[in-house]
């Protein structure tokens, strides 16, 4: 008899494998050979979420994908398409939660994942012409303030303080973000990349998502830094800027060693009374879109 499929194990083994290899997915968080910056969609350009993005991102890097679009088998054929042959499937999950009574009578709150099977637009034929659309470049920012993402950050709640000290942190006793000016940096695309780290830190305050306490050891810290690296990166495909990187090789040896100690780290995290489906959780900053609300 076959082994069950562990979905857990799937995932973060493949994103294990990518890191050891050098390549972390969300370090390359867009689709081809060129620089765009794009969020995995589905078959309705709904966007994915939580980890399917860092899935996708590995699949679309592997195969030079250059549409940001995933669908079923059968959403293909719905929409008049039809994979090409020899075309290999890609995994991604679909999580969420359900109730069931334990031992002592008391309903819980579970958490379940289950994979399925996409391909990219790029493996079918025959879609609507607006499918196979690469996706938009990050804009090219300068090297002066951008109006339109000071006014998004300035949404986020995030208190940002500015100075000539020379250091991008998040405090977590005085719950703000410090920023050097943006003159210091060599484009105003570093600086924005760099204030989408600290934002992500920020979202892990007690006050919100109580991700960032005490950190116990240095691989605690180095998974705090996994969070914003890679939250950074989906907060950058929203805006249209590219990440900063420059992650040591201590912090990515903590990585490996929290992923491969628990396969279900990735996933699962306690925040506030209810356990949600992936620790790259940015309700605070998403709920406030990029586009202003009419």
């Amino acid at each position: 008899m076959a082994p069950k499929f562990d979905v857990y194990a799937h995932v973060t083994d493949t994103i294990i494998a990518e890191i050891e290899a050098g390549t972390p997915p969300w370090r390359k968080p867009w689709t081809g050979s060129a620089s765009d910056i794009a969020m995995p969609t589905r078959h309705n350009g709904e966007e994915y979420r939580g980890i399917n993005i860092l899935m996708l991102w590995v699949m679309a890097a592997k195969n030079s994908y250059v549409s940001s679009r995933w669908m079923t088998y059968k959403q293909a054929q719905e929409l008049g398409g039809q994979v090409l042959k020899g075309q290999t499937s890609s995994t991604v999950v679909k999580y969420g939660t359900f109730t069931r009574e334990n031992d002592l009578g008391v309903e819980e709150e579970l958490p379940y994942a289950r994979a399925y099977r996409v391909f990219n637009a790029d493996q079918i034929e025959g879609l609507p012409e607006d499918y196979y659309i690469r996706p938009e470049a990050p804009r090219d920012l300068g090297t002066a303030k951008d109006p339109e993402l000071e006014a998004f950050f300035s949404r986020t709640g995030a208190e940002i303080l500015i100075s000539d000290d020379p250091r991008a942190y998040y405090s977590p006793a005085k719950d703000h973000i410090h920023m050097p000016p943006v003159a210091t940096f060599h484009d105003a695309a570093g600086y924005y990349g760099t204030m989408a780290h600290e934002v992500v830190h920020w979202t892990g305050s007690e006050k919100r998502l109580e991700r960032i306490k005490k950190f116990a050891n240095r691989e605690a810290y180095a998974f705090e830094e996994l969070v914003a690296e890679i939250g950074a990166c989906f907060l950058g495909a929203q805006i249209g800027v590219a990440p900063e990187f420059g992650q040591s090789a201590a912090y990515v040896e903590g990585w490996l060693t929290a992923l491969k100690e628990d396969k279900r780290a990735i996933f699962v995290r306690r925040l506030r009374r209810r356990k949600l489906p992936t620790l790259f959780c940015m309700q605070q900053v998403k709920a406030r879109r990029w586009q202003h609300d009419p």
